[in-house]
């Protein structure tokens, strides 16, 4: 007979007694299972106690989550949480230095906790570690632990941010500033800097005061990986928190000071392998360095602004300079305009007579002017011979280099996703971005030259322009995809791409469809899908044994926090723990919470997830409803949260969660996955048929022979 559902077989541990395994019911009130517990081994005061996790973080048990324990669970009788925070906050005020720094490492220890971390804080014990800060002349270990006892119990948010005094501000401030400072007291200062940059703008301006970009760039010179990441994220947390206007002066300065030659040289090409956090910071410095762009793409073009009018003649006269010279200054002004005129129709302005009214359509708005001025500029040669070369061909051959340049920035501002949002998440970014100054702008001088090409490529007419623009969209994302190194690397591996070898690719894409829907193909393939689908989830659970780290997120900040989850070898048990940065694949032993399989109801994604509820619908958290997915297990439906690091671990995950619940994989990898198990098995299945067409039907069975004489009687053979 099963157990009652209120009721868990755990074994309770002391130091130096003899371990219980009692049955706990959950019915019963903790104060009264804690006065059991001590009754069997004669202790008094059984309120002075209080049941901890053996394993993993230890956390107190309390009302509110015991209904967590499992059953087999091991728990250890220990000081109760108030008891514990008395003791530590008087140990913190000792006079005795080893006494203070053993309370200190313990309570930095401890304050992950919540019930304790609630119970030191009511006792005004943030008070006592501001006083440690503000008072003490320590910069070594005892510091490190006070700073991250602090970091601990503010990361449970029963203080805000705000509440700070600038006395501590400025104590953190000055470990940040100083040389001679342990590395890790450093980190932790930068860490609590970081947290403190987002909550309000008063203390954002009181870091960016204080913390100079000089001084950030100092640190993210060290060889200390762990700092300079720190360092990287306080610099993240500015940009993000500033005004563009802010943000556009502190990019500049970054610019003078090199810091894309330096990330480029010294992170990206560093002997070190670069990490998620590292790669996630470097995404959100490209995509707040391409969104300053943003302001000049969302403004049209004022026909009365005399600087921008003044760059639109620019472009004219630059192109047709040795033909305007001499005699156009004795022309009449209506000579003088309709040559203007001819002169801006042969630049492929569709407006010729005011060419400032193809600037108007916002975006690109004034980001395409830009991008012709800085072409024409620093490129003038290729300028010259862009327009020169296309005002000498027929009217309908020639290639329009205003429309093209308008059409070209705005593909690449969706490529290159201009005025979006960062990702929470991401870490996609382009190393070429930090290989080149001005980088927007030099790609625009690889692309407009590649749209010349291809339109001479494709003999392309005025009315094939939309179909020119979409293969040279094409050129440009499959070359992206190939993430070149370098602009150099880029600007050859999209010129090899030419249109003979899109036509190629698309041709033989369109081969392998249409191969693959003839009638028997079809009917192989279904024969063929429950066999491949079986192998894609053993691939899925497999995946799933080998574990994936997870990363924490929260409402405020990007964490540094990681847990890792895996499945037991036979299926049955997910195994899940907290972990350290730098551990790539821990030990199913290491990891001290389990979910039994057969105590999963259902899997949640999205939207339907208790964590992104809890989150706001703004558009920064677009990317974590994609990767959000939740198992909710046992009687009480608990769920275990996951924020799935990329697209691809989320379909991974979700499927082999499926699997384990019986149920169909419904990721897109899943169709992705077995289209391409499909195909190759076609192919090698179909290798034998090659040039040899299909029929859609099977040819015809033929009537059977009158007699079977002609059969050969072995019986006669045997005589």
């Amino acid at each position: 007979m099963p157990p009652p559902k209120d009721v868990v077989k755990i074994a309770i541990q002391m130091v130096g007694a003899i371990p219980q395994l009692i049955e706990l019911q959950q019915t019963k009130p903790l104060a009264s299972v804690l006065k059991d517990v001590c009754d069997v081994w004669s202790l008094p005061n059984a309120e002075h106690y209080a049941l901890q996790y053996a394993d993993g973080r230890q956390t107190y048990i309390t009302e509110s989550n015991r209904g967590e324990i499992k059953n087999g669970s091991i728990l250890r009788l220990t000081t109760s949480p108030d008891q514990e925070a008395e003791r530590l906050y008087s140990g913190i005020q000792s006079n005795n230095s080893d006494v203070k720094t053993d309370s200190l490492k313990k309570l930095a220890s401890l304050s992950q906790d919540v019930t304790f971390a609630q119970e030191f804080i009511n006792r005004n014990g943030l008070k006592q570690i501001f006083y440690i800060v503000e008072e003490g002349n320590d910069t070594g270990e005892m510091l490190a632990h006070t700073l991250k006892a602090f970091m601990e119990l503010m990361e449970h948010d029963f203080v805000s941010w705000e509440t700070l005094s600038a006395a501590f501000i400025k104590k953190i401030v000055s470990y940040v500033n100083m040389n001679a400072v342990d590395a890790s007291v450093q980190q932790l200062s930068l860490s609590i800097l970081e947290n403190m940059v987002p909550t309000s703008r008063l203390l954002f301006e009181l870091v960016k005061k204080e913390v100079t970009l000089d001084r950030l760039l100092t640190h993210l010179q060290v060889t200390n990986a762990q700092l300079q990441l720190k360092a990287m994220a306080l610099l993240i947390a500015l940009l993000l928190a500033a005004t563009d206007a802010e943000r556009r002066e502190m990019m500049d300065y970054l610019r003078e000071k090199n810091i894309r030659q330096f990330i480029h040289k010294n992170i990206i090409h560093s002997s070190e392998p670069l990490g998620d956090e590292m790669a996630h910071y470097l995404y959100v410095l490209q995509s707040v360095s391409l969104n300053l762009c943003e302001r000049r793409m969302r403004t049209s073009m004022d026909p009365y602004s005399q600087e921008q009018r003044e760059l639109l003649q620019s472009l004219r006269q630059t192109a047709f300079e040795s033909e305007s010279d001499g005699p156009a200054s004795n022309f009449s002004t209506e000579r003088r305009r309709s040559l203007c005129a001819k002169e801006f129709r042969k630049l492929g302005f569709m407006n010729n007579s005011n060419p400032a009214e193809d600037l108007r359509r916002a975006p690109p708005g004034l980001l395409a002017l830009d991008n012709m001025v800085y072409f024409s500029r620093h490129t003038p040669n290729a300028y010259s011979r862009f327009v020169l070369e296309n005002s000498s061909r027929e009217d309908k051959h020639e290639c329009p280099f205003a429309r093209s340049s308008i059409q070209l920035t705005l593909i690449l501002c969706e490529i290159l996703h201009v005025g979006e949002p960062c990702s929470e998440t991401a870490q996609a970014f382009y190393p070429m971005f930090f290989g080149q100054d001005h980088f927007f702008e030099e790609l625009f001088c690889i692309c407009i030259q590649l749209v010349n090409k291809t339109w001479k490529e494709m003999r392309a007419t005025q009315e094939d322009f939309d179909k020119v623009l979409q293969v040279v969209r094409e050129q440009i994302t499959r070359t992206l995809s190939l993430k070149p190194t370098s602009l150099e690397l880029f600007k050859t591996r999209v010129n090899a791409l030419n249109y003979s070898e899109i036509l190629k690719l698309r041709q033989t894409e369109r081969l392998h469809q249409e191969e693959t829907l003839a009638v028997p193909v079809l009917e192989l393939r279904e024969r063929l899908k429950p066999e491949l689908l079986e192998l894609i989830r053993q691939q899925r659970l497999l995946h799933l044994c080998e574990g994936t780290l997870f990363r924490k997120i929260s409402s405020r900040r990007r964490q540094d926090k990681l847990w890792y989850c895996r499945l037991s070898p036979n299926h049955k048990v997910l195994h899940y723990g907290d972990v350290e940065e730098g551990v790539h694949s821990p030990p199913i032993e290491s990891l001290p919470e389990k979910i039994p399989v057969a105590d999963m109801k259902m899997l949640l994604v999205g939207k339907e997830c208790p964590h992104t509820k809890e989150k706001s619908s703004g558009k920064q958290n677009k990317d974590v409803l994609e990767l959000a997915f939740s198992v909710v297990y046992d009687v009480e439906e608990y769920c275990l949260n996951f924020i799935a690091p990329t697209r691809y671990e989320f379909c991974l995950w979700t499927d082999g969660l499926n699997v384990l619940l019986g149920k169909e994989m419904t990721s897109e990898r899943t169709q992705t996955d077995l289209d391409v198990l499909l195909s190759m098995e076609l192919k090698l299945r179909l290798l034998d048929l090659e040039n040899i067409s299909i029929p859609d039907t099977p040819p015809p069975i033929p009537k059977p022979p009158s007699n079977l004489n002609f059969c050969y009687d072995f019986t006669h053979a045997e005589q």
